[in-house]
């Protein structure tokens, strides 16, 4: 009963449910972690089952840790040896313990990607590969994603030639690990799917000794991971018509299990299934329901995190989305503060109102590192990393990079560095071989070799060297001599045309386990144009050196210790499973949250489970911010908000600008052509503007609408984007080819329509 104190009556119910497969919808802040471990401690404390004698899943072993700690504070038991793990974890214990079943050797070791990279460039070689044809990392992502989806290299379906030499890739890959004795992590969950379901006494002994499962996070399985619980539970289809060469062959009765299904306590929300990508399949949780017939479905949704309004805005928002199972998050604490949105002109007003805003909350004595600015796509926080380092605000970006620390930014920077400093070793060894030309370690050794002998740089070098390396000599003289008049951000669109480095990104779109990465880093090489055009703009040195000074000072001030007071920086994705007093979503635009290539793809339902968790990350404060217009490839380009905004509830929301009002494209040709709020066209003028729900509409009479062309004695020709009011008290925003965004008033402006 002690065990029990302190659960509310939904989470008591899930932990003392009989020995049958369960759902558990645990909501965001739900106490998931709480009900998980406590039933684990309840089957061992009521005599159910043995500490040995229950197998607990996770995720990360962050999870599972803090699992077994919380679970020898609530028991006297030896919690050494218990069966609580990551799916590898779990998978590498057992293949350890039945090594020879598996044909592994007992000390078998675990390629890490560097080195499963590194094997499969082995066997590229070997076979004579070409690895500018197949890139190797391509072909690296193609084993494992196929691995992922439970399928060995004669299981892939081969359609063209291209995709059948990688299968063969595939295939000696898999023959070298073999003989190696060595397996990747991939071959882990998929090495003990095979051997669980071609060996039926080891099946069966671990079906009787597993009764009871306990997954974590369940919304976040691939298809693999599910079938290998099945397995364990004694529900699902063995692999016996697909013999592995690396398996003993399958034993008499391989595809009949002896016994009654074992049960799967399954803890998730199908809400938060954010990583598609990863993978991951949130329709397990409606198969796990018909699999195991599942009568117990519980829904945990008190929460114990975030004020009512934050928790009000998120169930209307993932209202919206189709196939849930549906849950409504509540708490027995007050309202809260409503929700604020602030609607900037511009991305870098956006960035300069939430610093002005942390400082305010810094006063207000709320820590920097009680707070979170959140972004869609990483490239958003170059803007914010700029705004924070002139405020002198320390902060740290999780799960990822400083802009200018991320690869493909150094890799452009070291370009640039090159063109203006041939001496610099640095730069040179970085791209030499970057998008890849062919020169491999061994030239690059012998062209080091000759720099020493010489006592030169080792451009001199290169410059007196042959075949690929003078290629590349050329190239960068090429570079130079095409940069020399050029303005500095069309010098960045220069380089990153010119040497490759953005075709060498874009032909990873075309493979899907390399899609969302690839998409990732154009997004940053095109905000590096955006940060020299701003560079331009607030610097009276312009120069290609002041910018890399520029860039090399950002990427190392303020740079926050694990002990500082800092600010955190990231991706909605990387902030599930986090909590904070004070969140801020920035970007809140239709083409960028939800973001484009969602939308394009039908995926906007995963989208709003990502704004979902974005929401329920906030505790006490939230903040929505949007812009107006936002740099891109170094021209303003006009967004529109977000549809989501739309989907909030109206007296939940505290706006702190002017209601939003559709905006027209600037002069620029956008690239962006998707869909916009309130149904309009990027790109196109609307017939009327949309007004944010509860506003009044703004009109300044039937002479000038969004869209007209005007022309201005002082400003010249222009286009007016938005309006307000009426008669000679109104006023029109008109966006100028040269003198850029003014607001003038009717009575005095005197504009001509063209």
């Amino acid at each position: 009963m002690d065990l029990l104190a302190g659960l509310n009556p939904e989470q008591r119910a899930a932990v003392v449910l009989p020995a049958q497969s369960a759902l558990i919808l645990a909501g965001a802040g739900s106490g998931k972690t709480r009900v998980l471990t406590t039933r684990i401690a309840y089957l061992i404390s009521t005599g159910q089952v043995s500490p040995h004698g229950l197998l607990a899943v996770t995720f990360t072993n962050k999870a599972a840790k803090e699992m077994v700690t919380r679970l020898s504070a609530m028991l006297p038991i030896n919690t050494r040896g218990m069966w609580i793990g990551t799916f590898h974890g779990l998978c590498n214990r057992l293949l350890r313990a039945h090594h020879r079943e598996a044909n592994l050797p007992q000390t078998f070791q675990i390629l890490d990607s560097a080195d499963q990279l590194s094997a499969i460039k082995r066997v590229m070689k070997a076979q004579n590969v070409d690895p500018e044809k197949f890139i190797p990392r391509d072909v690296q992502n193609f084993i494992s994603g196929s691995k992922e989806q439970g399928l060995r290299a004669h299981e892939v379906e081969a359609y063209d030639p291209f995709t059948r030499r990688k299968v063969e890739i595939f295939a000696e890959y898999d023959a070298q690990c073999q003989r190696e004795g060595v397996v990747d992590f991939s071959e882990l969950l998929l090495r003990c799917y095979d051997l669980l379901s071609r060996n039926q006494s080891l099946r069966e002994h671990y079906q009787e000794r597993f009764k009871h499962i306990l997954v974590d996070e369940f919304q976040d399985t691939n298809p693999l991971q599910y079938r290998w619980l099945k397995l364990l539970a004694g529900v699902g289809e063995y692999r016996s018509r697909f013999p592995h060469p690396n398996l003993p062959p399958a034993g008499e009765g391989a595809n009949v299990s002896h016994r009654d299904a074992g049960s799967i306590f399954a803890v998730g929300d199908d809400d938060q299934s954010i990583y598609a990508f990863r993978g991951a399949n949130v329709g397990n949780m409606q198969e796990l329901l018909r699999d195991f017939h599942v009568e117990n479905v519980i829904k945990l949704e008190q929460n114990y995190r975030s004020h009512g309004n934050i928790l009000d805005a998120a169930n209307a928002l993932i209202a919206n989305n189709r196939n849930r199972l549906g849950k409504n998050l509540w708490t027995a604490e007050n309202g809260g503060e409503q929700l604020r949105v602030y609607e900037a002109p511009t991305d870098v007003e956006e960035a300069k109102f939430i610093v002005e805003e942390i400082q305010q909350l810094k006063r207000e004595g709320v820590n920097l590192t009680e707070m979170a600015l959140l972004y869609r796509s990483n490239a958003q926080s170059r803007v914010l990393e700029h705004a924070l380092v002139s405020a002198g605000l320390s902060y740290r970006v999780y799960g990822g990079l400083r802009f200018f620390e991320r690869q493909e930014i150094k890799h452009a920077l070291a370009y640039l560095r090159l063109m203006e400093n041939t001496d610099d070793d640095n730069a040179l060894l970085r791209i030499i071989n970057f998008p890849t030309r062919g020169i491999g370690a061994r030239g690059i050794e012998q062209l080091q070799e000759a720099a020493r002998i010489n006592n030169t740089t080792l451009w001199d070098a290169a410059a007196r060297a042959g075949g690929k390396v003078s290629a590349f000599v050329a190239l960068m003289e090429t570079l130079r001599a095409g940069t020399r008049e050029l303005p500095l951000p069309e010098i960045m669109e220069h380089v990153l045309h010119h040497s490759g480095l953005r075709a060498n990104y874009e032909s990873e779109l075309a493979t899907p386990a390399k899609k969302r990465e690839a998409e990732e880093r154009l997004e940053n090489l095109n905000e590096l144009i955006n940060a020299a055009t701003l560079f331009v703009h607030e610097n009276e040195d312009d120069s290609l050196t002041a910018f890399l000074t520029h860039a090399t000072l950002e990427s190392g001030e303020h740079q926050a210790g694990d002990s500082d007071d800092a600010l955190h920086l990231m991706t909605v994705h990387s902030a599930k499973g986090l909590e904070f007093h004070t969140v801020f979503i920035t970007g809140l635009e239709e083409g960028l949250f939800p973001h484009q290539n969602s939308v394009d793809n039908g995926e906007v339902d995963e989208e709003r489970r990502l704004m979902y968790v974005a929401i329920t990350r906030a505790r006490r404060r939230l903040y929505m911010t949007f812009a107006q217009s936002r740099m891109l490839h170094g021209k303003t380009n006009y967004s529109m908000v977000s549809s989501f905004m739309r989907e909030l509830p109206e007296p939940l929301l505290l706006w702190l600008s002017p209601r939003f009002v559709q905006r027209a494209p600037s002069f620029s040709s956008p690239s962006y052509s998707g869909p916009a709020y309130g149904g309009a066209t990027y790109g196109k003028a609307s017939p009327a503007p949309f007004v944010m729900p509860g506003s009044a509409p703004r009109d300044s009479g039937a002479l000038w609408h969004v869209g007209q062309q005007v022309f201005h004695q002082k400003f010249g020709e222009g286009m007016v984007t938005d309006t307000e009011g009426s008669g000679n008290e109104g006023r029109v925003q008109v966006n100028f080819k040269r003198a850029g965004s003014k607001w003038l008033s009717l009575e005095y402006a005197k504009l001509e329509a063209i």
